[in-house]
């Protein structure tokens, strides 16, 4: 078998709250397969999302060991995550996190631009059309609904062509129809680039489309929930 493109070996995340130091993860261990769609579920606290968070270098690792396409992410600095995260991820979160300040189109551009591509907004442009918003593409996310700010924020995750593509509960701020559109172009346009698809869900349909589920509980992985999904 070919060497995973993401792996967590014994990660370990503890963060500093109100309360003092709160241990999230404890001791995940994890592979991930070029072109593989894995889905992370789990209830609410089970550090989902601080798992996602850790594969893409967003929260650092307190312990244990994070690699990307063979680089050691837990070795990095943060110009040198940030500069592999923009060569090799996409990130798509639940809030969107669009620029209020840019419009669809310049939010597209704005990584593109960062990596020096002369064709920053034509690749924007044509990002846009592929989630079917191409008429949207002057206006700002506070004239766009929900659905049309996830597809924008998808959009600006995909312009790159990353590697790797990192979900956080992409349809949880949307209702049934703008959730099943987002799930489509998600998958969709996972399978025609062949980007590698890590998702957090608490959305059973979701979930299943995945090749692969893995639910983690209090901070570490369910054994008995591993196995692929129908």
């Amino acid at each position: 078998m070919p060497d995973p493109i993401l792996s967590l070996k014994d990660v370990r995340l503890s963060l500093q709250g109100n309360a003092g130091l709160v241990n999230i993860l404890h001791g995940i261990s994890l592979e991930v397969q070029a072109g593989e769609t894995l889905g992370l579920i789990g209830p609410s606290g089970s550090g989902k999302s601080s798992a996602l968070m850790v594969m893409g270098g967003l929260e650092r690792a307190t312990g244990g060991q994070v690699q990307a396409m063979g680089h050691d992410l837990t070795a990095m600095d943060e110009d040198a995550l940030a500069r592999f995260r923009r060569k090799h991820m996409g990130v798509v979160f639940q809030s969107f996190h669009l620029i209020p300040t840019m419009t669809a189109l310049e939010n597209v551009a704005t990584p593109l631009e960062l990596a020096g591509r002369r064709d920053a907004f034509d690749a924007a442009k044509a990002q846009l059309e592929a989630v079917g918003l191409a008429d949207r593409a002057d206006h700002y996310p506070n004239q766009m609904s929900g659905g049309e700010q996830q597809r924008v924020a998808l959009a600006r995750a995909l312009a790159p062509q990353p590697e790797i593509l990192l979900a956080d509960e992409p349809t949880g701020n949307l209702d049934g129809a703008n959730g099943q559109a987002i799930m489509e172009l998600l998958f969709g346009l996972s399978e025609r680039t062949g980007a590698t698809l890590v998702l957090v869900t608490h959305d059973p349909g979701l979930a299943a489309r995945c090749s692969r589920v893995i639910r983690l509980e209090d901070g570490r992985v369910s054994s008995a929930q591993k196995e692929a999904a129908e």
